[in-house]
């Protein structure tokens, strides 16, 4: 597989470094607020990655996603809501959780918060490590990491070293873009804010930056650097991602993370995402709207995660209707009766699954991808129109679409959404009965009322020679 490297702003050859295994670490949430659309473009793009990695190319993932819990947002958010802040961020946390699985993220191996015990621990540890190497100093009962200390700084964000502000610090969590300044590690106690200490590193009463706490789970959990691969999205380079770098290699003196994967944004309607535009969608939203979670991440992976993707309500419909042409290939496909195998189709198979294989393995091209799942689409659906397949090639096909679906993830949550129709089965199947006996009695009128009452109630009823079938609207 080849991945594109934002550190050498390349691609290049991936493997894992010692052993199978890759190593992962994806920045998670903030939880001061419910996650949207643009953030899950992130999430469902590496679960992509993930999942190619893992049934594509072979390889077993251990991967860690973090809840981040303190910073100054979740702090200023709890103090509004007058609630502690595990309160207040638990509520997002179980919120995630939800839209994770209704979007089907396959399940990760680590999701800590910031604020368990034994990460607090590890990032003490790590600053007091930073200081014994002579790469911080104090102030006002903070502790801040000089960025003069290490020549490398900027390496990642390519930033330009004339421009650096050594000696002025930040304190803030997020800063502007290229304001390269000191940061800060553990910032001293203020009242009202949750505070943390180890004396016997000196870390004295206080709480931790945002930086320092992805670089102390990631190797806590991970184990020793470099890991495989970091990812994050794309506005995370700076100053998030150079910081964890300097963090990470100033403590321990070797290189933190051999890959770093990063997704571009989701802008709505050509325009980046705001409170103000009203247009920061969660998936709850988009669900009021009438749209399946599995059309959401369908239009979130259809586009090259290196590349902007413009959420709109059309280009959703289009995701939907792209969703609904597989499940109804698939649903043609269960019906064919002829018997026998036919090489084309054999061929055709063949064919799609190099295509798709070649451009994931490609720096994740999901686009070409989709487009060879299309091809085998349109080439069935022509076999079944002339009599072309049997019974024989059937289960060759099904697989072939397993194995997209394993790396994709689409046809999977829709079958799941499926099970689970807005009207319960056993009254869907009654009322199909109810219609079959009112057309044999010529009561067309009764027959239509079922159906159109079953379409206002999200349930289309579909005939065919080989009987009625339904579906979720």
């Amino acid at each position: 597989m080849r991945l594109y490297n934002t550190l050498t702003r390349r691609e290049e050859p991936f493997a894992p470094l010692a052993g199978n295994t890759v190593r992962m670490y994806t920045c998670g949430l903030t939880v001061y607020a419910r996650g949207h659309i643009g953030n899950f473009r992130t999430f469902v793009c590496l679960d992509v990655l993930r999942r190619t990695l893992k049934y594509l190319c072979g390889h077993h993932v251990r991967q860690v996603m973090n809840f981040t819990d303190v910073d100054d947002r979740t702090i200023n958010g709890a103090q509004k809501a007058g609630i502690d802040l595990r309160t207040y961020t638990d509520r997002f946390i179980a919120e995630f959780r939800e839209d994770t699985r209704a979007l089907g993220l396959e399940e990760i191996e680590e999701m800590p918060r910031a604020t368990d015990e034994p990460n607090l621990r590890a990032m003490a540890n790590m600053i007091a490590a930073l200081e014994r190497n002579g790469h911080t100093y104090r102030s006002d009962g903070s502790i801040y990491f000089k960025i003069s200390t290490l020549p490398e700084y900027g390496k990642l964000a390519r930033l330009d070293q004339q421009g650096m502000r050594p000696g002025a610090r930040v304190d803030s969590d997020s800063y502007a873009k290229e304001d390269a300044r000191d940061f800060v590690l553990w910032k001293g106690h203020r009242d009202g804010e949750p505070a943390w200490e180890f004396p016997d590193v000196g870390v004295t009463p206080g709480r931790p930056g945002w930086h320092i706490e992805c670089s102390a789970m990631a190797l806590r959990l991970l184990g020793e650097p470099p890991i495989d691969i970091h990812a994050g999205g794309i506005d995370l380079i700076f100053p998030h991602h150079e910081n964890e770098i300097a963090q990470s290699e100033g403590a321990t003196g070797k290189p933190f993370a051999r890959f770093w994967v990063h997704v571009e944004y989701l802008i709505v309607d050509e325009q980046k995402m705001s409170k103000s535009l009203g247009n920061t969608y969660t998936i709850p939203d988009v669900v009021e709207k009438g749209f399946r979670p599995s059309a959401v991440r369908y239009l979130l992976l259809s586009a090259h995660y290196r590349k902007q993707l413009n959420f709109t309500w059309e280009s959703l419909g289009s995701a939907e209707k792209a969703v609904q042409r597989l499940t109804d290939c698939l649903a043609r496909l269960a019906m064919v009766t002829g018997s026998g195998a036919h090489a084309a189709v054999t061929a055709e198979v063949g064919r799609a699954r190099e295509g798709f294989a070649a451009a994931m393995r490609d720096d994740l091209n999901t686009a070409a991808a989709l487009g060879a799942v299309f091809e085998l689409v349109s080439s069935v659906n022509a076999a079944i129109d002339t009599g072309g397949i049997g019974t024989d090639d059937v289960p060759v096909v099904q697989s072939a679409f397993d194995e997209f679906d394993r790396v994709l993830g689409v046809l999977g949550l829709r079958r799941a959404e499926d099970e689970q129709p807005p009207v319960p089965v056993d009254e869907i199947e009654r009322l199909i009965e109810e219609r079959h006996a009112a057309r044999r009695r010529r009561d067309f009128a009764a027959a239509d009322r079922i159906r159109d009452d079953l379409a206002a109630r999200g349930v289309l009823l579909e005939d065919s020679t080989a009987g009625t079938r339904w579906k979720r609207k």
